[in-house]
């Protein structure tokens, strides 16, 4: 299936009024450490506290009244789970969600909120898709995966429409992947409108997948990594995403988890925001100098905001 920016729109409509349309923040700071002007989307302050909402609702919202009247099933370490969990509440329906057993316990207290149901497995010695397979097999559930759907990615890249609908061309946009969901909507709706805006996507380089997957030309397998980004601890590239960004993103950066705390530090002392570490990844890579563009407007996408306090304080010590 052949995504375009008209599905991109169409997600933004069937997201009205009930997605939030969250703030472009900027930081004269940033820009002098960037040496260029950086504009901030904060999905941060999405409902859920992530952007994942968006696709997770897009993708609900287009089921049938018996798929619904099933119930549906997802798998996530934290922000897609609490996402369907959320879009199932509004939706009048049921989701049951695999959560791996050292996933944040805010994040599983969260989906348990939404009234989901929750089961838990090792995200190491366990593959999470078999698992929703059989659980949809045995109840007749809907499986909605956290990125390899055309739904969920068209939903993600409303948060791009939107972000250049405020800033206007942007001459890159920087976007954490994981499984590349975001990237993969992001640069659909953005490349549709500014064909020239480079996309640069981010992720830890504990959990450089897609970059070597980019390097390889092919989807690599790295096994599930260890890094405080538990959004993009992602072990291979989405197949569908990865065949959309290979052709729209012209790089790939990595940070350490030492700089992804001081992007986070940064956000917090500098911009008074809180952000998860996987949402910080594109600020640590300016403030790292792992992405130089000077003089540029670059856009840098937060994805998320959800992290407890304890582990906040702990992470930044």
């Amino acid at each position: 299936m052949t995504l375009t920016l008209d599905d991109v729109r169409a997600a933004a409509l069937r997201l009205t009024g009930q997605a939030h349309r969250t703030p472009v923040l900027t930081s004269r700071t940033l820009d002098e450490r960037a040496g260029a002007e950086v504009f901030l989307k904060c999905e941060n302050f999405q409902r859920i506290g992530a952007f994942k909402f968006r696709g997770a609702y897009n993708a609900l919202s287009q089921l049938s009244p018996e798929q619904l009247a099933r119930g549906v099933c997802a798998y996530s370490s934290g922000n897609h789970a609490q996402a369907v969990a959320l879009a199932a509440s509004l939706l009048g329906t049921k989701a049951t969600i695999l959560m791996p057993i050292d996933a944040p316990e805010s994040k599983v207290e969260a989906v348990r909120g939404y009234g989901a149901d929750i089961r838990r497995f090792d995200r190491y010695t366990e593959d999470r898709a078999a698992l929703a397979a059989d659980l949809a097999e045995q109840h007749g559930f809907t499986i909605v995966p956290p990125y390899d759907h055309p739904a969920v990615i068209a939903g993600q890249g409303t948060a791009a429409l939107e972000f250049v609908d405020e800033t206007g061309r942007l001459d890159a946009m920087l976007v954490p992947m994981g499984g590349g969901g975001l990237m993969a909507g992001s640069a659909i709706a953005t490349t549709s409108l500014f064909p020239d805006t480079a996309m640069i996507g981010v992720e830890p380089a504990a959990g450089d997948d897609h970059q070597r997957s980019f390097a390889a030309g092919e989807r690599v397998d790295i096994g599930v990594p260890q890094t405080i980004a538990d959004g993009l601890a992602a072990p291979t590239p989405g197949e569908l995403t990865f065949e959309i960004n290979r052709r729209l993103v012209g790089e790939v950066a990595t940070v350490t988890d030492d700089e992804i705390r001081d992007a986070m530090r940064f956000l917090f002392d500098r911009m008074k925001i809180v952000v998860e570490p996987s949402g910080a990844v594109g600020v640590a890579a300016l403030l790292a100098g792992k992405v130089r563009l000077p003089g540029r407007r670059i856009g840098v996408l937060l994805s998320g905001g959800n992290i407890a306090t304890e582990r906040f304080c702990l992470l930044l010590g």
